[in-house]
Formats: C-alpha cells, sequence, structure tokens
C-alpha cells in the first residue's frame, strides 16, 4: 500500500476493495466449501478437484509450498510458469498471431493513402494548392477516424457484449477488407470519402477489442508485453502500407482503368484484414466473455488450450468467476460514466489517460504517417523517392516499436513520455525549419533526419505507452467504458489532425506547420508531468491510492521535479529524489 504527503478524497471501501484479491481474506475451509457450491451450480463436478487446488493457488501463487494436494507434476508445471514465462501453449500464440494480423490490417488502412494521395487528388479534380481543395484532400483522407470517434468506438462495448471478441474482430476485419474494395472502385471524391467513412466501422471496433481479447486470453506474467504487441504490428503495418505503395507506385493504367496504381494501394490494405477474418475463428474464444455468458464449461475448454496444465485453467477459471461475481456486485445501482467522473480516483485516472492518447495524436505523428509523401515531395524529392523515404519512417516506426516491449516496463510509462517529448519537439522544429534551406540537398537532408529521429522518440515513448497506460489504471468496473472513452478521444484527435493538415501546411508554411506541433508537444509535456502518474510495477491496490492523490498535489510535485531535474541533468548534481508515494510494506 502507499502512503502520501496529503490525504486527499478517497474511495468509499467497497471501490477500494473491489481491486485486491477478494480470496485473500478466505479461511481455506470455507474456500473449499464455496468451491464445492460453485461447482454444483455450475455443471463442473467432473473437475471438483482441479478447482480446489486452483482456487488455492487463486488465492497464493504459494499454495502449492503449504499444501499437500499438489503432484509432483503440478508442481513442475507451476515452477516452469515462473521461471520460462514464454514457454506457452501453441494456442496461444496463435491467439497473438490473429490479432497481430488485426493490427496489421489496421496499419496498413492507415498508411496506404499516403502514397495513393499523389494521384486520386489530381483524377477527382481536387487541386491541394488551394484553400478549398486542401480541405477536401483532409476530409478524405481523415473521413475513417471521424467514423472512430463519432460511431464506432461507442460500437465496441455493445458488439462485445453481444458477440464476444473474437466475433467482434472477425466482423470489423471483414468490414476492413470490403471497405478497402469499395474505396479502390470509387470514381468520385465524395464517393471515396462514403467508403474510407464505413471503413471506420472496421478500425473503430478493431482497435478497441484487440487489445482486450489479448489480455483476457493471456496469463499475467506476460499480459503487458503481449497487449503492447498491438502497437507494434499496427506499426509494421504502417511500414508494410508505405512500402506496397512504392511496389504499386510503377504500374500503369490498364484495361481501361484509371488510376490503376492507387486503386491497388487502397485495395491492398484489405488483404490481412480477410486473412485475420478467415483466421480468428481457429483462436480460442475470451474465457472472460464465456464466463459472463454463463457458459463456464466452454470457458474451461478454453482455458486449457491456452494454459499449459488442467491445475492452470481449473486456477484461471475460478478466478476470473470470482473477479466477475465482484465487477457484478460493484455494478449494481450505479451509472458507470457518472461514476468514472464523480469519484475523484477515476477522474484522475480518465484525465490521465485523454491526456496521453491526445498526446499520441497531436504531437504530429500522423502528419506523417498520412501525408509523409505529400512533405518529401516538397521538400525536394520526386515522387517515388518520396514513397522511397516513407517507407524508411515507416521501418524506423516498427522497428523501435519493437524495442518499447522492452523499455516500457524498465524505464517506466511517465519517465519515456517526459524524456521523449522534447526530444519530438526539437526535431519537429528541425524538419520544419529545413524548409528555409535553399539548397536542395540541404533540405531534403534536415527534413529526413527530422522525421525520422522524431519517429524513433515517438515509438519509444508517445507510441507505445498511451494504450497500455489507458488499459491499466481504470477500476475493473469502469474499464470497458473508460477504454471506450480513451479510445474515442484518441481517434477525435486524429481526425482533427488528418483533416487540417493540408490547409494548415498551406497556411502556416512548413515552417509554422511544423513549428504548431512542436510546441503542442511542450505544452503536452507540462501535462504530463503533472497530470499523469507512474504505474509501473504497480499493484491494483497500489494504483487506487496513486490515482487518489487529488491533481493539485501531483501538479505541485511536478513542478518541484523541474527543479530537480535542472540539478541532476545540467549542473550534473547528486540531488536527493523525492519520493511522492512512500511503500508501507515491502510488498
Amino acid at each position: 500500500m502507499f502512503i502520501t504527503r496529503e490525504s486527499g478524497p478517497q474511495q468509499c471501501p467497497s471501490e477500494a476493495s473491489s481491486e485486491g484479491n477478494p480470496l485473500r481474506d478466505v479461511a481455506p475451509e470455507s474456500l473449499m466449501v464455496e468451491v464445492g457450491v460453485f461447482a454444483r451450480e455450475r455443471g463442473l463436478m467432473h473437475i471438483l478437484g482441479d478447482l480446489k487446488k486452483g482456487a488455492l493457488l487463486a488465492q497464493d501463487a504459494l499454495a502449492y509450498k503449504r499444501h499437500s494436494i499438489y503432484t509432483r507434476a503440478d508442481i513442475d508445471c507451476l515452477k516452469v510458469e515462473l521461471n520460462h514465462k514464454w514457454r506457452q501453449t501453441w494456442p496461444l500464440y496463435y491467439v497473438v498471431v490473429v490479432s497481430s494480423l488485426a493490427a496489421v490490417a489496421q496499419g496498413m488502412d492507415q498508411a496506404v493513402i499516403n502514397g495513393a494521395q499523389l494521384f486520386y487528388p489530381k483524377q477527382f479534380g481536387i487541386d491541394a494548392s488551394t484553400l478549398r481543395g486542401s480541405w477536401l484532400l483532409g476530409v478524405v483522407n481523415s473521413a475513417p477516424y471521424l467514423c472512430c470517434a463519432t460511431l464506432s468506438c461507442w460500437l465496441t462495448h455493445p458488439l462485445n457484449q453481444w458477440f464476444g471478441p473474437r466475433k467482434t474482430i472477425c466482423v470489423a476485419c471483414w468490414l476492413s477488407f470490403v471497405t478497402c474494395i469499395w474505396s479502390a472502385l470509387t470514381n468520385s471524391w465524395w464517393g471515396l470519402f462514403i467508403a474510407r467513412f464505413f471503413l471506420g466501422f472496421g478500425i473503430g471496433p478493431n482497435s478497441a477489442t484487440v487489445p482486450v481479447y489479448v489480455a483476457e486470453c493471456a496469463p499475467a506474467g506476460i499480459r503487458g508485453a503481449l497487449v503492447t504487441m498491438w502497437h507494434v504490428w499496427t506499426a509494421f503495418g504502417i511500414g508494410l502500407g508505405n512500402l506496397i505503395d512504392v511496389a504499386f507506385y510503377f504500374i500503369p493504367d490498364s484495361g481501361g482503368i484509371k488510376g490503376l496504381n492507387w486503386r491497388l494501394m487502397l485495395a491492398s490494405a484489405g488483404v490481412p484484414g480477410l486473412i485475420a477474418c478467415l483466421q480468428v475463428f481457429f483462436a480460442p474464444e475470451s474465457p472472460r466473455w464465456l464466463i459472463g455468458k454463463g457458459r463456464y464449461e466452454d470457458a474451461f475448454n478454453e482455458l486449457c488450450r491456452l494454459r499449459s496444465s488442467r491445475l492452470q485453467a481449473a486456477r484461471d477459471l475460478y478466478y476470473i468467476h470470482v473477479l466477475i461475481e465482484a465487477e457484478n456486485e460493484i455494478k449494481k445501482g450505479r451509472n458507470y460514466i457518472v461514476k468514472m467522473f464523480a469519484i475523484p480516483r477515476n477522474r484522475n485516472a480518465a484525465i490521465a489517460s485523454w491526456i496521453v492518447m491526445f498526446g499520441q495524436q497531436f504531437c504530429g505523428i500522423n502528419v506523417i504517417t498520412y501525408y509523409s509523401s505529400n512533405i518529401f515531395s516538397q521538400s525536394g524529392f520526386s515522387d517515388a523517392s518520396a514513397l522511397v523515404a516513407t517507407a524508411g519512417f515507416g521501418a524506423l516506426n516498427w522497428i523501435f516499436a519493437l524495442s518499447a516491449v522492452f523499455t516500457i516496463d524498465r524505464f517506466g510509462r511517465r519517465n519515456l513520455l517526459l524524456f521523449t517529448i522534447p526530444c519530438m519537439a526539437a526535431c519537429l522544429l528541425m524538419t520544419g525549419f529545413s524548409f528555409w534551406d535553399t539548397l536542395r540537398e540541404g533540405r531534403i537532408g534536415g527534413v529526413v533526419t527530422g522525421i525520422y529521429l522524431f519517429t524513433i522518440c515517438y515509438s519509444l515513448g508517445a507510441g507505445s505507452v498511451p494504450l497500455t497506460y489507458s488499459a491499466e489504471v481504470f477500476p475493473l468496473y469502469i474499464r470497458n467504458i473508460g477504454m471506450s472513452f480513451a479510445t474515442a478521444v484518441k481517434w477525435f484527435w486524429n481526425f482533427v489532425l488528418s483533416v487540417t493538415w493540408p490547409s494548415l501546411f498551406l497556411e502556416f508554411k512548413p515552417q509554422g506547420a511544423f513549428g504548431w506541433y512542436a510546441a503542442w508537444c511542450v505544452v503536452l509535456w507540462f501535462l504530463v508531468l503533472f497530470f499523469v502518474r507512474e504505474t509501473k510495477s504497480m499493484t491494483l491496490e497500489e494504483l487506487d491510492q496513486v490515482f487518489s492523490v487529488p491533481n493539485r498535489v501531483h501538479a505541485v510535485y511536478g513542478l518541484r521535479q523541474i527543479l530537480y531535474g535542472i540539478k541532476k541533468f545540467i549542473l550534473f548534481q547528486q540531488p536527493t529524489p523525492e519520493v511522492l508515494y512512500q511503500r508501507e510494506t515491502g510488498i
């Protein structure tokens, strides 16, 4: 547990206790009685022995050392789970493969428009050098994210409740495939806008469902790393989309089809979605969703596929059941949205989540994701060379997103953001100011260097942190609605950035446009410093205490950290770091 320098508004006891282990204070004898009742009521008497051993482990991970009911095979399996956390079953890794395909589909959905916009505006009579034309270009490019922010993200929760995560992913990937083909067949800018708007019905539910599906299937020891894989493979999809743009650039019109190259670019983005759609039903369903539907036998069978032994499956089955029962008890008579804003702990978590989601977009990354071909072209590249340079951006984005899997738990979420955001601001200024260079070689060198260094910093911080952070800060009983809000915030600002960039670039010139997002990086740094709390290596109980500290207390603490940073990193002194949260125990 944590104590703070200043006490603030706290949760009611029932809310605070809900985040701990509900089995912690149950006597073993009473626990065995409860397990027997559970097995009889759910028709699981044939696995009662496994459930009893599993319940003791759910209560205490070291129960096998204190009870004689565990066999040597049980103990060996538990030790492998502890010491070799990546030694998992192939169905679990199949979940990761299918989820990665869905992430690749989303990355390509976002990226292929980058190359297509070199061609379709001319074909549809859009003159991007005029104010009207720049807005039309922005509207078409941003259409999916308008749908995500206003409609599709809010459909995620009911879709998951009705159909389950696996079917929701299937529907989202199918929609991605269909709308990509639709986009390739359009013959007007408004037709392309409508097709891409409906693409948002694939992107929104996909982005909100896949990380949750992975988290609900994964064992606790590698859950964070597997959830972070969503960002890694989305970045891979962006890079693959950039390569596809290069590959199709030189394809000439054929068979009376005008604009065959950009049509193939847009259509190709649907292929990973189609593959994921066809493969997802071979993967296990979310055990948590099955238990929520009362399908305990099916949930146990799926857990047996996902875990290395029946004992581990029985342990997780019973613990998920207990958590859902506790969650349902908390939900009684509650309005989730009201509770998210009315309770200080929840409100502080929501604010922090919205800040990191806002920052992920308004740091300026998707200016590059969606418009880098135009940016490189404006700096002096030929169109073909601009697409090759964009492919380099995609490669760096993926490589450093992959490294973020290992850095996020080592350095912490808040620390990564505070370190990388100022670097991102400097790189944006370098990119924008390079356009003043009158020598073509110098201008190109400055733009490429600025964008590539910006991408590296982004992938390590603002790219990898927000999704993981938002998935862990909300209490159990509002987690779904909290993630829906957080995802909607992300896509709303994604839409704002993508729809305004062409006109911003036209009116402010590249120097002012990149300077605008550099300034927002500075604002974001202060927002993170004041309102985003560190969550690295914290239990759910500790997170309750961290987010119960008032924002004004944390903001003042952030101000004091500026002086600490100056002393340590500029004056090279050895100041004593201030600890806002002090552990009362060694746990």
